[in-house]
C-alpha cells in the first residue's frame, strides 16, 4: 500500500504519465481484489459462519477450563476480543464454569438482575 501511495504522490509531483498510469493500474487491481473477496465471502457466508462459530466454541471451551494454562490465557484474550467487538458476553447458556470467569471475560458488561434480560443480552453466536 505504501508503494502504491508513493507511486501516486511521486507521479503527481513529477507529472509522470507512466507513474500515474502504474498508480491507476495498481488501484484498479486492488479494487478488483476487494470486490472478488467480497463476492467470495458472500458466496461462502455459511461456511465462514460455521467456521467462526467452531473457532469461538473451541476458544470458549479452552477459556472455561479450570486449569490455568497458557492456552487458557490465550483463549480468554480471544473471547475478550469477540465480546468487545460484538458487544456480547458468552454463548447464552448459563454454564457454571463460564460464570466463574465471566467478570474477567466481559469487563464492560453490567450484569442485570432480571434473568430474562440476562438471557437475551448474553447471546453472542448461535448456529
Amino acid at each position: 500500500m505504501m508503494f502504491v501511495g508513493f507511486l501516486g504522490c511521486y507521479g503527481a509531483i513529477q507529472e509522470s504519465q507512466c507513474l500515474l498510469g502504474t498508480f491507476f493500474t495498481c488501484l484498479v487491481i486492488l479494487f478488483a481484489c476487494e470486490v472478488a473477496a467480497g463476492i467470495w465471502g458472500f458466496i461462502n457466508r455459511d461456511t465462514i459462519s460455521t467456521e467462526l462459530i467452531n473457532f469461538y466454541d473451541a476458544a470458549y471451551i479452552k477459556a472455561v477450563d479450570p486449569v490455568d494454562t497458557t492456552s487458557r490465557q490465550a483463549a480468554s484474550k480471544v473471547l475478550e476480543v469477540f465480546h468487545d467487538s460484538l458487544d456480547c458476553c458468552g454463548k447464552g447458556d448459563e454454564n457454571q464454569l463460564f460464570t466463574v470467569v465471566q467478570a474477567s471475560l466481559c469487563p464492560k458488561k453490567t450484569f442485570p438482575l432480571d434473568p430474562l434480560i440476562s438471557q437475551v443480552s448474553s447471546v453472542c453466536l448461535r448456529p
